[in-house]
């Protein structure tokens, strides 16, 4: 299968080369060129690329296949080196060839292989930047530049099965203020203390609506903080929580509710990153009935948090393969990739 080599190719391309978050003008650059070589006009911004198909009409709507090409920094559990794209056992291993290496290339070359098709609808491929930090100079930075999306399709790691909702992300940033006293006299107030009813209540908050899709809001205290010495008494305790949210509740609501239940003092660190997904009579969710794709909702977060219109998540690799040592994708899951999203591109009524 041509398009099976030419991504595996490309893939080894961009492994090869680093891209950690905010800094992706190289892995930019191998895409741009990939284009070129494919006689694909495309428009950019920051290391963000994105392309739409020959023969593209304003009155269609537009469906829009994006991944990310940034990775995280590789953790110290590597045995092999990472921007080595070595081909083993059936397996690419390297950084970023799972998250989300194999989703983009796949998402290019379906692009590429209906670029001069006929569809009853438009395509826009995007590869965007800082996918893994949330950033504001990724897909945020060039939505309002692209022609209006009605519905997109995001490339990571789900087995080819279909995403058709994912948990949003709320990162609060807890106080509780006490008094500095000395601690041989143990006068003054202990914030830790102060902050310990707080922490009791947090290890078994639950709220009262539940997603159907999506379960319930996982909550977590992650980081704690408190006290610059030995001796003396601290007056502050800060503590913060990852908040992994529904379509039960907006984000803004989730905050309410904790800061309602909380003596300390409730910071949300941003509200953008809402939980998103499709209802079972979108397009997209009946291609994937029609062609026996598995559904779920989604634990894990993704680009789909800062999109304003209806997006699904899916693509070839497997998602808890993602930021591990050693990270690899096999060779037939790049095929798989292919055969799939032309799939359900080609069985989507819109």
């Amino acid at each position: 299968m041509e398009s099976s080599h030419q991504a595996i190719t490309l893939l080894k391309k961009l492994i090869s080369t680093a891209s950690f978050s905010k800094q992706e003008e190289n892995t930019f650059k191998i895409l741009s060129e990939f284009l070129r070589e494919n006689h694909i006009s495309f428009q950019s911004y920051m290391n963000n690329i994105w392309c739409q198909n020959k023969y593209f009409d304003p009155a269609l709507p537009t469906v829009l296949l994006n991944s990310h090409h940034d990775t995280v920094k590789p953790n110290e559990g590597y045995t092999n080196d990472p921007f080595d794209a070595k081909e083993e056992d059936g397996k690419l291993f390297g950084l970023g060839s799972n998250d989300a290496g194999g989703p983009l290339v796949c998402l290019l070359l379906t692009f590429i292989k209906l670029y001069a098709t006929k569809l009853p609808f438009n395509l826009v491929f995007a590869g965007t930047a800082e996918e893994e930090i949330s950033g504001k100079n990724g897909i945020a930075a060039i939505l309002s530049k692209m022609p209006p999306i009605h519905f997109g399709i995001v490339g990571e790691p789900t087995e080819m099965k279909m995403a058709i909702a994912e948990k949003g992300l709320v990162v609060i940033d807890c106080t509780v203020y006490g008094e500095a006293g000395h601690a041989a006299r143990k006068n003054g107030k202990n914030a830790i203390e102060l902050a310990l009813p707080d922490l009791e209540i947090l290890k078994d908050f639950q709220f009262e609506k539940k997603s159907n899709m999506l379960g319930e809001i996982n909550l977590s205290v992650t980081q704690i903080n408190a006290g610059k010495q030995h001796n003396v008494i601290p007056d502050r305790c800060d503590f913060v929580l990852d908040v992994r949210t529904t379509d039960a509740y907006t984000n803004e609501e989730v905050v309410a509710l904790i800061d309602q239940a909380l003596v300390a003092e409730v910071k949300p660190r941003s509200t953008r990153l809402q939980p998103s997904g499709i209802d079972t009579e979108h397009p997209l969710f009946i291609s994937a009935k029609k062609l026996g794709i598995d559904t779920y909702g989604s634990p894990t977060l993704s680009d789909q948090a800062l999109m304003p219109f209806p997006t699904i998540k899916m693509g070839p690799g497997k998602s808890e393969r993602s930021h591990t040592a050693d990270e690899y994708i096999y060779l037939d899951e790049i095929t798989d990739g292919l055969i799939g999203y032309e799939k359900i591109l080609k069985n989507l009524k819109v």
